[in-house]
């Protein structure tokens, strides 16, 4: 097979200019297609998407998801795109780029039962997925062939067909001989898209490309990289590799090997998601630490909630801040022992939050747990008896919650907070 059919699974090894089955001109074709097994899944638009599936009233529509008039862009839909508007983009200037936009706070309950549920069709192809986040994974599928009847390739497209269908949301698929090519082959042909970068061809395809693309290269590096005379990756490809290593030491080797399309790294399911985390940009600026608190104690609920929900703890507490210059601050601190409590969070939070809120304003406050664990051996710590205690307490809620919905109980500090919420 060196071409299929995208909506009949038509195969064939030539690659046509419509399908010669059933007519379709989604087709798929690559003389390494029966190779190439290392995917990487990206939803498109996945919240939006999630929103417009919900209310197909809103199908032809720009669609924001995000916070207030102070808040910015979390996600937004490819017409939104089209208008101007990009993720964390201030609100207000994304409805400048697209008045008619039609703006909806995010539902993470939502996105999240949409996610377990792509993850599931998934596993049922390869146990070998590493998520990156709720709408995001690296696939492995080497060796199934023989159990799915079909090349990784077709099933995959299968896949994609089968989450639109059940989902009913869309999904981005690329395939590779690695992860970092297969990262940069989803973004080729968005929404809907399924590329292929093979061997062969992926430096040939790299060299022209911004050094932007390689990962672990942010704005910083990538200036620094651009006045040293490398520009484009082809640039990174024909450069000595001693002077990479000596001016940029093990990641200069690590950018060589990128720029030539080698990857060595595997598909780890235990490497997992890198944090959980909640922020909320205020309706007015806050500079008064007992209001800044008030604002923190849910977002501390909802990230342990979210954490118990997965069955994760982190060793790891980070609090970010917005000033009114839009300037971050983030601050972390590593803890002794793994937590999933509302308690722990909001205990160091606070007290990270109390050397930075000495008067001047905050427009946004966020909490975060990093270095996630398996709960289950986080929970053995014998020091952990307090937190072990406070996670029984909220366990209880989190059944309460369950039964008789969000807000049959809260914390309070909490109702204060929403109390104040109303006032304003």
């Amino acid at each position: 097979m060196k071409a299929f059919c995208r909506d009949c699974f038509w195969t064939g090894d030539e690659a046509p200019r419509r399908c010669p089955s059933c007519g379709s001109p989604r087709i798929v074709a690559h003389e390494e297609l029966d190779s190439l097994s290392i995917a990487h899944m990206d939803c498109d638009a996945f919240y939006a998407s999630v929103e417009k599936r919900d209310r197909p009233e809103l199908r032809d529509v720009p669609v924001i998801v995000g916070g207030g008039k102070r808040g910015v862009v979390t996600t937004c839909c490819y017409i939104a795109r089209i208008n101007g508007v990009r993720s964390a983009m201030p609100m207000f200037k994304a409805l400048q780029a697209c008045p008619q936009a039609v703006v909806i706070k995010p539902d993470f309950t939502k996105y999240r039962a949409a996610s377990r549920r792509i993850f599931d069709l998934a596993g049922e192809l390869t146990p070998l997925i590493q998520s990156l986040s709720l709408d995001e994974a690296w696939m492995d599928l080497s060796g199934t062939q023989r159990l799915h009847g079909a090349p990784p390739a077709l099933t995959l497209a299968r896949l994609q067909a089968r989450i639109e269908a059940e989902v009913g949301i869309t999904v981005s698929i690329g395939l590779a001989p690695n992860k970092f090519l297969a990262k940069v082959a989803s973004d080729l042909d968005k929404p809907r898209g399924f590329s292929v970068i093979g061997a062969t061809t992926a430096q040939a395809f790299l060299a022209p490309r911004p050094v932007r693309i390689l990962p672990g290269v942010g704005p910083a590096l990538a200036a620094s990289l651009e006045k040293a005379g490398y520009r484009v990756v082809g640039d990174l490809a024909r450069a000595d590799p001693k002077a990479l290593v000596e001016r940029w030491g093990a990641h200069g080797l690590r950018l060589h090997a990128l720029a030539h399309g080698r990857d060595s790294r595997a598909v780890n399911p235990s490497e997992g998601r890198k944090g959980i985390s909640a922020e909320t940009t205020f309706n007015e600026d806050l500079s008064d630490i007992s209001d800044l608190e008030d604002q923190l104690a849910p977002l501390c609920e909802r990230v342990a909630r979210h954490a118990r929900a997965d069955g994760l703890a982190g060793r790891t507490v980070q609090l970010k801040l917005r000033a009114t210059d839009f300037r971050i601050v983030t601050r972390r601190r590593t803890l002794p022992i793994a937590t999933q409590t509302a308690r722990t969070l909001f205990a160091v939070g606070r007290e990270l939050l109390a050397k930075e809120a000495t008067g001047q304003p905050w427009r946004l406050i966020g909490i975060g747990l990093a270095e996630l664990v398996d709960a289950e051996g986080a929970a053995d710590d014998f020091f952990a008896g307090e937190e072990r205690k406070a996670l029984a307490g909220e366990k209880v809620l989190d059944s309460i919650r369950a039964k008789f919905g969000p807000g049959a109980v809260t914390s309070g500090r909490l109702l204060r907070s929403k109390v104040a919420s109303r006032d304003d």
